[in-house]
């Protein structure tokens, strides 16, 4: 049989967080060792936030459901279901959710995401 021409992915790797936030990796470097691009879908609890990073891989988010609010090299900037953004890399950005409803998104990371990649600010 010759070999299929893609992939589905039915058991995403689900990324351990300590904040109460849900991502699984259906594609990059932790599902399929691809470095060139990852695809998670994520949800945000409210009141989330993390710290600032500026990553070295362009960050695209499409909002599913509820609202996120990025503060892109100090500019705040609030999404809502149905829009999305392109972040370049090597931009200095915090992702939070401080609104009182879960933000569900997809977040697609070119280069893939990684822990080495991401350069996230040490919190004070």
């Amino acid at each position: 049989m010759a070999n299929k021409k893609y992939t589905v992915q039915n058991s995403p790797f689900v990324v351990p967080t300590t904040d109460g936030k849900v991502i699984k990796e259906h594609f990059g470097v932790a599902t399929n060792g691809n470095n060139n691009i990852s695809i998670a879908h994520m949800k945000a609890p409210a009141g989330w936030s993390e710290p600032f990073q500026t990553p070295e891989f362009d960050e695209y988010t499409f909002i599913i459901s509820g609202r996120k609010q990025f503060i892109i090299e100090g500019e705040t900037v609030i999404l809502e279901a149905g829009q999305s953004i392109k972040i370049e890399r090597n931009t200095r950005v915090q992702y939070s959710n401080p609104f009182t409803e879960v933000c569900e998104y997809i977040a697609i990371c070119t280069p893939a995401f990684s822990m080495d990649l991401v350069h996230r600010e040490e919190e004070h």
